[in-house]
């Protein structure tokens, strides 16, 4: 497919808040304001996100903020990779009470607040805090953003009423503390990565998609895997990149996904337009939520990525060892 490089600021919305078609395609900064998610118009459609990720050698840990208009829907798990226990606590908010989202990525606080939870996100010098408190363990995280660094975003139109923002940045370097009970550690320098989901969008009620994300260091470079598919399919846009020290090479093709509903700790493999590459699963995070006409199903299967990329320009890039996740999730919502 030809995507569209942004290379200017847009807003995402029209006046009249259907979607503002000069925002379709794909950009290596933020560069799509979105103020115009959220409010009445189009109020129960509207949905917005920051998802933060972080994988150190001991620790996964994930904040989650949103709201669905209706619903604040917040989540904290810390999962020790040694001990394959899990600290978590989530809640769900009436009308999205307690929850502090800005209209556009970096341009305010991100806060979550109940009996059940804390989370804090601020941009700071060099990056970005995330802080996040729920009973029996807390972590404080600054995921840096070195310089040079690109995320991608992209524009996905289902229509001009039906459409979806989406930032997502990958290696990010990450430092700071986990506690979990009494014992409270440094994140391992180097060997720490983050990566954020941001979305601001109106979306249809039955969605499915997958989602991969992994990060590391290969041969003294930085690496960045960000693989997507399903929902982006026949929209003319893809939300797969690879990033070489911050570089981002975009594909613009829907990938192959091969793996086994059947048993997702098996092997998942992603491949096309030059990527090749294996998730090898240590974890499967399973969530699933059935309100009646409100569902939820995920398998978040984390573990590390090995395979090859070739660039535009006929380089081919050997990775292996990037700490990651590869999921597959069935909303209705």
């Amino acid at each position: 497919m030809v995507e569209r490089e942004l290379t200017q600021t847009v807003p995402l919305t029209l006046p009249n808040g259907r979607l503002n078609r000069e925002a379709v395609g794909w950009a290596r900064t933020a560069s799509v304001t979105t103020e115009g998610i959220g409010g009445l118009r189009s109020w129960g459609r509207n949905k917005r996100w920051e998802y933060w990720n972080v994988v150190t050698p001991r620790f996964i840990l994930a904040a989650t903020v949103s709201s669905l208009d209706y619903a604040g829907v917040h989540e904290v798990w810390v999962f020790d990779r040694h001990s394959k226990t899990s600290v978590a606590a989530s809640t769900t908010a009436i009308l999205a009470a307690g929850t502090e989202l800005p209209g556009s990525l970096g341009k305010g606080p991100v806060r979550a607040w109940s009996r059940a939870l804390a989370i804090a996100v601020d941009e700071v010098d060099g990056g970005t805090r995330i802080r996040a408190r729920i009973e029996g363990a807390s972590f404080d995280v600054v995921a840096a953003r070195p310089s040079g660094h690109g995320a991608l975003g992209v524009v996905v139109p289902w229509s001009d009423r039906r459409f979806q923002y989406t930032v997502k940045d990958v290696a990010r370097p990450a430092t700071g503390t986990v506690t979990v009970g009494d014992e409270t550690q440094e994140l391992t320098p180097g060997e720490s990565w983050a990566v954020l989901d941001h979305g601001r969008g109106r979306w249809p009620y039955d969605m499915r998609w997958n989602w991969g994300a992994g990060s590391g260091v290969c041969d003294g470079r930085r690496i960045g895997l960000q693989v997507g598919g399903r929902w982006t399919v026949g929209t003319g846009s893809t939300e797969n990149a690879v990033f070489v020290d911050g570089r981002l090479h975009k594909i613009g093709e829907e990938l192959t996904w091969d793996y086994d509903p059947a048993d997702y700790l098996a092997p998942w493999r992603v491949h096309g337009a030059g990527l090749d590459a294996t998730l090898v699963p240590e974890h499967d995070k399973v969530s699933r939520t059935n309100l009646g006409l409100l569902s939820s199903r995920t398998d978040q299967c984390f573990g590390t990525w090995s395979g090859t990329f070739e660039t535009g320009s006929g380089e081919r890039i050997d990775f292996t060892g990037l700490v990651g996740w590869a999921e597959d999730v069935h909303n209705r919502w």
